[in-house]
């Protein structure tokens, strides 16, 4: 999770102050499944599997590992969760409730005063500890990598700087147009395949987090994007 900060001296609104940046990512092909925007980071999460539910793929979210931030339950439980049917007694059930075949692990970091880190704690949110490790691992660090690669592409991510968005509209348009570009036109070093022909001038065939999941079977130009991809088209820029 990430998140960006507007000028200190607006106020905080629906439009204006701080926001988060939910992602979630695919870790075996990296590829950026969904973005969310929210003020905080459940709105955000909420948003993400709102649009992962538009796809039709399932009706429950897919096994998660995350950090210690709390919020993300709340919102899978706000997209996916079902009120349970009322058995009669008692008053009639009014919460949704989270499904048996729900699996999702946090990774709680514990740091001093200082900030440094003295453990790591595995909590099973929904599932089986053991089951949840061995399927999911125990650590976040692709996450953890691809904040620091959306900082290095949208300045508008970087911590501390002017390069803040003015306008939420366009923050969003900044973060679709990084994400189609980072899935379908930046070949990612550890997706790369080392090309088994002795007599091929290449050593590697590279590939994208797109062409790892299936969705093309090339590397995208800029051009072939902005040609390809309707991208939103506000009447005013910044």
């Amino acid at each position: 999770m990430s998140r960006t900060r507007e000028k200190k001296s607006i106020p905080e609104s629906a439009e204006s102050g701080t926001f988060w940046v939910s992602t979630l990512l695919d870790m075996d092909s990296r590829l950026r499944v969904a973005r969310g925007i929210g003020k905080n980071e459940t709105q955000a999460s909420q948003e993400v599997f709102e649009t992962l539910k538009g796809l039709g793929d399932s009706d429950g979210p897919p096994p998660l590992i995350t950090d210690g931030w709390g919020g993300i339950d709340d919102a899978i439980l706000a997209v996916y969760g079902l009120v349970p049917q009322y058995s009669g007694k008692g008053r009639p059930p009014t919460r949704p409730k989270a499904d048996p075949d729900w699996r999702y692990l946090q990774m709680i970091k514990h740091r001093d005063e200082h900030g440094r880190l003295q453990s790591i704690e595995l909590k099973a949110v929904w599932g089986n500890l053991n089951e949840l490790v061995e399927l999911l691992g125990e650590s976040t660090a692709y996450v953890e990598r691809d904040n620091l690669t959306t900082r290095l592409f949208n300045a508008r991510l970087t911590r501390k700087t002017l390069a803040f968005s003015k306008d939420i509209r366009f923050h969003r348009d900044a973060l679709i147009w990084e994400d189609a570009y980072y899935n379908l036109v930046r070949p990612h070093k550890s997706l790369r395949l080392r090309v088994t022909d002795v007599e091929s001038k290449t050593k590697w065939i590279k590939r994208t987090p797109a062409m790892t999941a299936g969705l093309t079977d090339h590397i995208w130009t800029v051009k072939e994007l902005l040609t390809m991809v309707r991208v939103p088209t506000p009447n005013n820029t910044v």
